[in-house]
């Protein structure tokens, strides 16, 4: 073989090599996201569970909720770590009860965007953004400059030929 086949061989190898790491890389990747999907949706229910425990055990007793919440924002924190403030607690309770249905709720949301949401009292407002949110894929910085900016209110103020217009000034919005 020929010092010119032999480096014309070595160059095939490095490529062929190289196309093999790249399809690994990819997989794991997609692995990475995916994990971090699945945690993100089992927290998201673990939370919900939380709150619907804590609103079960309080149910009409509010000193006793009081007393409750601090217990709990100590305990699961020095067996789980951060987490557990009361804020945060009442944020799963406030959650739960948002959200009587676990199964209602929606995967490709996390619980920063669940947080914002949830916030919103009127129920049609709030399946509106869920809805978006998630079609759109919204990031949750996102979410809350739709939310600040009456996104919602702006599109049921317009014409049905009007709501192109805010839609896409949105995505203009979104893309810069």
């Amino acid at each position: 073989m020929t010092d010119n086949e032999n480096q014309n061989l070595q160059k095939t190898d490095t490529i062929s090599e190289t196309s093999v790491y790249n399809n690994i890389r990819e997989t794991l990747s997609l692995a990475r996201v995916n994990t971090i999907k699945a945690i993100n949706v089992e927290m998201v229910n673990a939370y919900w569970e939380i709150g619907r425990q804590i609103n079960e055990a309080i149910g009409e007793r509010a000193e006793y909720g009081k007393h409750l919440l601090e217990y709990l924002s100590i305990r699961p924190t020095e067996d789980f770590g951060k987490g557990f403030t009361i804020a945060n607690l009442n944020n799963m309770r406030m959650f739960a009860s948002v959200y009587p249905i676990c199964y209602t709720l929606c995967s490709k949301l996390t619980w920063s965007h669940y947080r914002l949401i949830m916030r919103i009292e009127k129920k049609e407002k709030r399946e509106y953004y869920e809805k978006e949110c998630a079609e759109c894929g919204w990031s949750v910085r996102q979410l809350e400059r739709q939310i600040n900016s009456f996104y919602y209110e702006r599109l049921l103020a317009t014409k049905e030929s009007g709501k192109d217009k805010v839609k896409n000034e949105i995505s203009i919005a979104i893309s810069n």
